[in-house]
């Protein structure tokens, strides 16, 4: 058995810092059941009011997802300027959306909102 890298950190992150490095996030893994397995698929996020990310996707599980009130997860991971890795994992209730103005980010996807905890 090896040791852990040296770059890998074990301190969790505030969730202030949490909220920044979702804010800064354009693309995001949403993670879902799929037929009854796990699935992690891309999607785009936009932080909205520090209590909800708005997420556009144009995979049909996703949006599958909001129409039924599903479960979600949506992780992002980096790395800091001192390379050490983060991650954030949020999770949250899918809901449909509708926005009023332009997409904020691809208007070919098609957007739903999840809570965040």
């Amino acid at each position: 058995m090896t040791s852990p890298s040296p770059s890998l950190s074990s301190e969790p992150l505030s969730r202030d810092e949490c909220l920044r490095l979702l804010d800064q996030a354009d693309v995001a893994r949403v993670l879902l059941s799929l037929g009854a397995l796990p699935a992690a698929l891309p999607a785009r996020i936009e932080l909205m009011e520090e209590d909800h990310l708005l997420i556009s996707s144009r995979e049909n599980a996703v949006l599958l997802a909001a129409r039924r009130g599903d479960v979600i997860s949506v992780q992002i991971d980096g790395l800091d300027p001192n390379d050490h890795t983060w991650s954030v994992t949020v999770t949250g209730i899918a809901a449909g959306a509708s926005l009023t103005g332009p997409n904020p980010s691809d208007s070919s996807a098609r957007p739903m909102a999840a809570p965040l905890s």
